[in-house]
């Protein structure tokens, strides 16, 4: 890792999660340490993340010359401030940043911006900036009040030519690009780009708030094959049930799944493995205070059940013990049905009872949030419930991430 980005990740971060009620399985936690029930003042918080990877082939392979990358991320917890952090991870060249801006999104949606909310981004008191190969950049703070649920408009200018680009591929979110460096027009003229987020690794917030919770997984938890621009990924809709508590203390509801992202293996644009990207994706988040991992099944679909079901619970507990020696809750997440899917065998069906039987019963894990039991088919308990399946057997679509959601005791999460 370079210097400078393990610097600035480690200024980046710090803030721990969950409990009981209906699904979540509460076991005792020896030795880990106990939320805050709030903070006495404001404090960066992560809001937004996403798992970033190397550039997929196309666009992020390609990459931009004198070209304006409007892009649309969903916020949960509002601040007072806000600070971006910007990815050359997996650059291949020094990255050149001609401007930045950014606004919430216009009330329309699509590429508009609100123009009273538009704010330049600096670095080090400058608008433009240059970031190292395998670097993470954090922007100064900026002065803008967002609200709780918001949409932000990040507008960047890339000189280039920027070479292959740190990427998230499966963003399900619609981006724009125009040329030149319009960081700060409206925003009509832009022309639709696709749905992958480039560059953007995480917003912060300034607030009172008792942390912020990760949810570590694959393309379930990214929201693969949920409605584009409505923010129905299941962590979304935790964040939604957090903000509707009349009375609460906020915590932020952070992204980290990447579609096809598995726990032994590097996958190039479909992630590096669970232990890879610990660093980055969990404790390099700022407050974070717990984390949920839901992770597994591309190892056994994509092995076809060849995989041995101890070496999944082997990263596993390497993954429980990395997190609780930085004092935070972890939480075990069970796999979902996929009996149906397009990498679906009988050996792979036993190694999925055998990671759940030990994420329910190991008692190793801080708590259970039984995704398995809230989505499967009452009468084949080994596929997804009718109601729930987006079609390929595998991914649930937007009423099945709303049920993932409602596992969650969103009321006890930080505490």
């Amino acid at each position: 890792m370079p210097a400078r980005a393990s610097s600035l990740r480690s200024w980046f971060r710090r803030g721990t999660v969950f409990a009981a009620a209906g699904l979540l399985l509460l076991t005792a936690a020896p030795g880990a340490s106990t939320a805050p029930e709030g903070r006495t003042g404001p404090a960066w918080v992560g809001s937004w993340t996403t798992g970033v990877t190397v550039a997929s082939p196309g666009t992020g392979l390609t990459g931009f010359t004198d070209t304006t990358l409007r892009q649309v991320v969903h916020l949960s917890v509002g601040g007072s401030e806000l600070r971006l952090r910007l990815s050359n991870v997996f650059g291949s060249s020094t990255l050149q940043i001609g401007a930045a801006t950014v606004a919430l999104q216009h009330a329309e949606g699509g590429s508009r911006v609100d123009e009273d909310t538009l704010r330049q981004v600096r670095f080090g008191g400058e608008r433009t900036t240059t970031i190292p190969i395998g670097a993470e950049w954090v922007s100064d703070p900026i002065d803008l009040t967002v609200p709780d649920g918001a949409n932000l408009t990040v507008s960047l200018h890339l000189p280039g030519p920027t070479g292959p680009l740190t990427q998230h591929r499966s963003a399900f979110a619609t981006n724009w690009t125009t040329p030149g460096n319009e960081t700060a027009a409206e925003g009509t003229g832009f022309t639709p780009l696709g749905t992958s987020w480039f560059l953007l690794d995480a917003v912060d917030v300034r607030t009172v708030s008792a942390g912020s919770a990760v949810f570590f997984g694959d393309s379930i938890t990214d929201g693969a094959i949920t409605t584009v621009d409505r923010n129905h990924r299941y962590p979304d809709r935790v964040a939604e049930r957090v903000l509707a508590k009349p009375e609460r203390a906020e915590y932020g509801v952070l992204n980290a799944g990447i579609g096809g992202a598995r726990l032994l293996t590097e996958q190039g644009p479909a992630g590096q493995s669970a232990m890879t990207r610990f660093d980055r994706d969990v404790s390099g988040q700022s407050g974070v205070r717990a984390v949920v991992l839901l992770l597994g099944i591309n190892d056994i679909g994509g092995t076809r059940g060849a995989v041995l079901a101890e070496d999944l619970i082997s990263v596993h507990r390497q993954f429980i013990a990395r997190a609780k020696s930085l004092g935070l809750k972890v939480y075990g997440a069970t796999l979902l049905p996929f009996e149906g899917a397009g990498y679906y065998t009988p050996d792979g069906e036993a190694d999925r009872q055998a990671l759940n039987k030990f994420i329910r019963t190991s008692g190793e894990y801080d708590g259970v949030l039984d995704f398995d039991r809230a989505t499967a088919d009452p009468a084949q308990p080994t596929r997804l419930r009718a109601a729930y399946d987006s079609g390929d057997h595998l991914h649930p679509n937007d009423a099945g991430m709303e049920a993932m959601a409602a596992v969650v005791p969103v009321d006890r999460l930080v505490r």
